[in-house]
C-alpha cells in the first residue's frame, strides 16, 4: 500500500503517455497537446472562489474586479512558467524543490504544500455538500459526508487515462461556464460599471482581506505542482523544434484555460454585484444566501437550479486535480507513493474533519467564513511555491536556451513581490490585532515563533540559490575557463636530486626517490653542512662534521651504485636555501625531492620556510615526502 518510489518520472502510470510526435494535420497537431491546462483552470473556479467572489461583488461591488484580472494575468504568467519548467527538464516543482533545497527546507516546503492541498479540498468539500443541499435539500453534515464517494469516480477516471480525465474535466468547465453564461444573461449588469471595475482602486482591510482570498484562490500552489506535471503526460521531441513547439501549444493551452476560468469568476463576481450590491443586499456573504435570492431577483427558477449544479461542478472537477496534486508533491519531495485511493481517502477525511467540526460546533451559518479562510491560507504559501519556480525557469545553467528572458524574469519578480507584501500586510494587520488583545502570553508566543519560523524558511528558499549562483560563478571565474587536455607531455626525467639532512627519513626519501624514476635515470645525493667552519670557509671548511657528512653521503651513492642505480653524492655549504638551489641547476636535475617533517609551533616557521622557498625558486617538479 505503501513504497519508495524508484523512478523519476512525474505521474509515471500517465507520464509520456500521449504521443504528440506521431504525424497530425490541421487541429488534430494542436489539440495533442491541449488539456493539461484545463485541469489546472477547475483550481481556478472551484468553490473557494466562489464564496470569496460573492463576498467581493455583494460587499465591494464592481471593484474587485481589477483584482481579478490581476490575479488571472499573474496565474497565466506563473502557469506557463510551470509548464515550461516540466517541459524543458522533465521535473515537477516538487522534484525540482528536492534536488535544490536542503532535506529540512524541503520537509517545510512540502508540510506547506500539503496544508495548501488540505485547504484546497476543504474548499471542494464544502462547495460540493452546499451544492448538493442547494439542489436536494439534503443536510450539510450529509453532503459532507457523501463526498468520500468521489474517491470511486477518480479511479475510475484513472484507470481510463489522461485523454478520457481531461474530457470529463472538460466537460464540467464548460457545465459551469455555460451555467453562468445564461445567469449573466438573466442578470443584465451594467456594462458601464463593470467597466469601470478594472480601474485599480484603493483597498480597506476588510477590502483587502477578500482580495487576498480572490488572490489565494485564483492563483493557487498546489496548480504550480501540478501543471509541472500534466505536461509531462505529453511524449514530445527532445530536439529544439520538439521543445519549443510544447512551449508555444502549452502557453495557448493555458491562454485559453485560464481566460474560461477567469470569465466563470468575473461572473460570480458581476453576478453578486449586479444582483445584491445593486439592490442594497451587501450583507449576502454566503452561498445559500445567494442561491435563495437569485429566484426572486431574477424571477427565474432556472437560475437557482443553474447555480447549484455548476458549483457541483466545480467541486467535483477541483476535488479530482486536488488528488492529482496530492500525488505530486508526496512522490516529488518524499519519493513516497501509495495507493491512489488511500491517498484519495486520506486527503478526503483531512479536509471533511474540520467542515464537520465547524458544521456541528459553530452551525452551517460559518461554512463560507470557513470557505473564505481556506482561501487566505492559500495565498499565504504561495511565495513558497511562486519563488523557487522563478529561480529554477531562470537558470540558464539547467534550462539552457529555454531559460526566460530578463523582461519575463523581472515581471515574474514583481508579481513575487506583489503576492509577498499582500500576504504580509494582511498578516502583519491580524498579527497586531492578536498582540493588542486579551489573548494568553502562551498564543502570542507561539504566533511570535511561527512567524519566525516562516521568515526563516522564506529568506533561506529566497537567498540560498542566489548565494549558491554567486560562489559557483567566483569559483569558475577564480580558476578560469576549463582546459582541453590535448597536450598531456612532460618533459622527461634524466635526472632527480634528492635533499638529505641525514636522519632516519633518508631512506624513506632515497625510496620514493627511486620509485619516480628507473635505472637509467642518475641521481644526485646532496646535503648542505651547516657547521660554523663550513659557513664561514664554504669549500674549503674542512673539519670534523664536513668530512663526516661527505662519507656519509657517498657512502649513500655507493650502496645505491652497487644497486644498479646510477648516483653521485654532491655536498653543499653556508645557506639551505641557496644552495639547494645551486646544486639542482648546476647538476641540471629535473626534479626534487626533500622531506617535510610536519613540525608544529616555532619549527614548522623555521624548516617550513626552507621548502617553500626552494619551491618557488625552482621550475622544476618538486616533490615533499612526509616523513
Amino acid at each position: 500500500m505503501m513504497n519508495r518510489s524508484h523512478t523519476d518520472q512525474s505521474l509515471s502510470e500517465v507520464h509520456e503517455s500521449v504521443d504528440t510526435t506521431a504525424p497530425r494535420k490541421g487541429w488534430r497537431r494542436v489539440l495533442a497537446y491541449i488539456g493539461p491546462a484545463y485541469l489546472v483552470s477547475v483550481g481556478y473556479m472551484d468553490p473557494g472562489n466562489w464564496a470569496t467572489d460573492l463576498q467581493g461583488g455583494a460587499k465591494f461591488g464592481y471593484q474587485l474586479i481589477w483584482v481579478l484580472l490581476m490575479s488571472n494575468l499573474m496565474a497565466l504568467l506563473l502557469q506557463s512558467l510551470s509548464a515550461r519548467l516540466g517541459i524543458v527538464r522533465r521535473r515537477d516543482l516538487a522534484q525540482a524543490n528536492r534536488e535544490a533545497y536542503p532535506p529540512l527546507v524541503n520537509f517545510c516546503l512540502y508540510v506547506l504544500a500539503e496544508l495548501a492541498i488540505a485547504a484546497c479540498d476543504l474548499a471542494e468539500v464544502l462547495g460540493m455538500a452546499i451544492g448538493i443541499h442547494l439542489l436536494t435539500g439534503l443536510p450539510l453534515i450529509w453532503g459532507t459526508a457523501i463526498t468520500v464517494l468521489d474517491t470511486f469516480l477518480f479511479l475510475l477516471l484513472q484507470r481510463w487515462g489522461i485523454r478520457k480525465m481531461e474530457a470529463f474535466i472538460i466537460c464540467l468547465v464548460a457545465i459551469i461556464g455555460g451555467s453562468f453564461l445564461i445567469e449573466i444573461l438573466l442578470a443584465k449588469p451594467q456594462l458601464g460599471q463593470v467597466a469601470e471595475g478594472f480601474i485599480p482602486t484603493a483597498l480597506s482591510h476588510e477590502a483587502l482581506y477578500i482580495a487576498v482570498g480572490i488572490i489565494g484562490a485564483t492563483v493557487m500552489p498546489h496548480n504550480l505542482y501540478l501543471h509541472s506535471a500534466l505536461v509531462q503526460t505529453r511524449k514530445i521531441s527532445n530536439d529544439e523544434g520538439g521543445i519549443r513547439k510544447a512551449i508555444k501549444y502549452n502557453i495557448i493551452d493555458s491562454t485559453i484555460a485560464l481566460n474560461a476560468a477567469f470569465f466563470v469568476n468575473a461572473a460570480i463576481l458581476v453576478l453578486a454585484a449586479s444582483v445584491f450590491f445593486a439592490s442594497g443586499n451587501t450583507q449576502v456573504a454566503q452561498i445559500q444566501d445567494a442561491h435563495k435570492l437569485l429566484e426572486p431577483l431574477l424571477g427565474s427558477k432556472l437560475a437557482p437550479v443553474l447555480f447549484a449544479v455548476a458549483l457541483i461542478a466545480a467541486g467535483q472537477s477541483s476535488t479530482l486535480t486536488g488528488t492529482l496534486a496530492g500525488q505530486i508533491v508526496m512522490e516529488g519531495y518524499l519519493q513516497l507513493r501509495i495507493n491512489p485511493w488511500l491517498r484519495r481517502l486520506l486527503t478526503r477525511l483531512i479536509a471533511i474533519v474540520p467542515a464537520v467540526v465547524v458544521i456541528l460546533v459553530y452551525g452551517e451559518s460559518e461554512v463560507d467564513n470557513l470557505l473564505v479562510f481556506s482561501q487566505v491560507v492559500l495565498s499565504l504559501q504561495l511565495g513558497f511555491a511562486v519563488i523557487p519556480l522563478i529561480h529554477f525557469v531562470s537558470d540558464k545553467k539547467t534550462m539552457g536556451q529555454y531559460a526566460i528572458k530578463n523582461y519575463v524574469k523581472l515581471i515574474s519578480w514583481l508579481v513575487a513581490l506583489v503576492l509577498v507584501f499582500l500576504n504580509v500586510r494582511l498578516v502583519g494587520e491580524e498579527a497586531w490585532k492578536v498582540f493588542e488583545s486579551d489573548t494568553a502570553w502562551y498564543w502570542k508566543s507561539l504566533l511570535v515563533i511561527a512567524i519566525l519560523i516562516f521568515v526563516w524558511l522564506f529568506l533561506t528558499m529566497t537567498f540560498l540559490p542566489l548565494i549558491r549562483k554567486s560562489m559557483m560563478k567566483h569559483r569558475d571565474s577564480m580558476h578560469g575557463e576549463t582546459i582541453a587536455l590535448d597536450n598531456l607531455q612532460v618533459k622527461q626525467i634524466n635526472r632527480i636530486a634528492v635533499a638529505l639532512d641525514f636522519s632516519p627519513s633518508d631512506e624513506k626519501l632515497i625510496a620514493h626517490a627511486l620509485a619516480q624514476g628507473n635505472k637509467q635515470v642518475s641521481f644526485v645525493l646532496l646535503h648542505v653542512v651547516e657547521s660554523a667552519s663550513a659557513r664561514y670557509l664554504g669549500e674549503s671548511s674542512d673539519d670534523d662534521e664536513t668530512r663526516r657528512d661527505t662519507l656519509r653521503l657517498e657512502n649513500y651513492a655507493s650502496q645505491l651504485q652497487q644497486k644498479g642505480y646510477t648516483a653521485e653524492a654532491v655536498i653543499g655549504y653556508r645557506s639551505r636555501v641557496k644552495e639547494i638551489v645551486r646544486i639542482v641547476k648546476e647538476t641540471r636535475s629535473d626534479m626534487l625531492v626533500m622531506g617535510a617533517h610536519r613540525h608544529s609551533g616555532l619549527k614548522d616557521y623555521i624548516f617550513g620556510e626552507t621548502i617553500e622557498d626552494v619551491r618557488h625558486q625552482l621550475p622544476i617538479p618538486v616533490l615533499i615526502v612526509n616523513v
